[in-house]
């Protein structure tokens, strides 16, 4: 598959659900409010909408991998009728060795090559330092939202902070030259 579709990709906790801690059971799920309908935008404008996120709480040992499944359904049912092409998740901790862990660009690079994503025309939408760094590693313009934890990296360098994943729909839209 050519490697010519726009993508943004999203972090999960923080960004586009609200944050909890180490979340392990759907019955924490709160999509972010508006993040359905930014998301809708987005894709009607043709970005592909991947989901990529750091899941330690797996490799802690709080919850496996079905409670992450079963969250991510929930997570996908809350944002409907928003259609997420791909979620990619790294279990490990931030002490243990990982490839995939954010900042590492390769859970981006396993969706560009299975989803034919253009990165240099895609954006990262996130909450944390490490979304920032993961998106202009790999070539990515960048979002910081000020839910989650983003007002406490708001000097992560990213292209722009705004307070919520509405406001980073529009941001983009803007940006891409795309009607809102």
């Amino acid at each position: 598959m050519p490697a010519d579709r726009p993508a943004v990709f999203f972090d999960r906790d923080g960004t586009l659900i609200h944050e909890v801690h180490y979340c392990a059971n759907p019955s924490q799920v709160r999509a972010i409010e508006g993040a359905a309908e930014a998301l809708v935008k987005l894709s009607a404008a043709g970005f592909v909408l991947v989901i990529v996120t750091n899941q330690s709480g797996i490799g802690r040992g709080y919850f496996t991998h079905d409670d992450y499944r079963r969250v991510h359904e929930e997570v996908l049912w809350q944002l409907k009728p928003a259609e997420i092409t791909g979620a990619y998740y790294d279990e490990s901790g931030p002490d243990q060795p990982s490839a995939r862990r954010k900042p590492s660009t390769a859970m981006l690079e396993e969706a560009a090559r299975e989803h034919g994503l253009e990165l240099s025309r895609s954006w990262i939408v996130g909450d944390k330092t490490s979304d920032i760094e993961c998106g202009r590693n790999a070539g990515l313009r960048t979002v910081l939202v000020e839910t989650g934890h983003g007002k406490d990296h708001l000097d992560c360098g990213a292209d722009a902070v705004v307070p919520d994943i509405g406001y980073a729909a529009d941001f983009i839209l803007r940006e891409a030259g795309c009607p809102k």
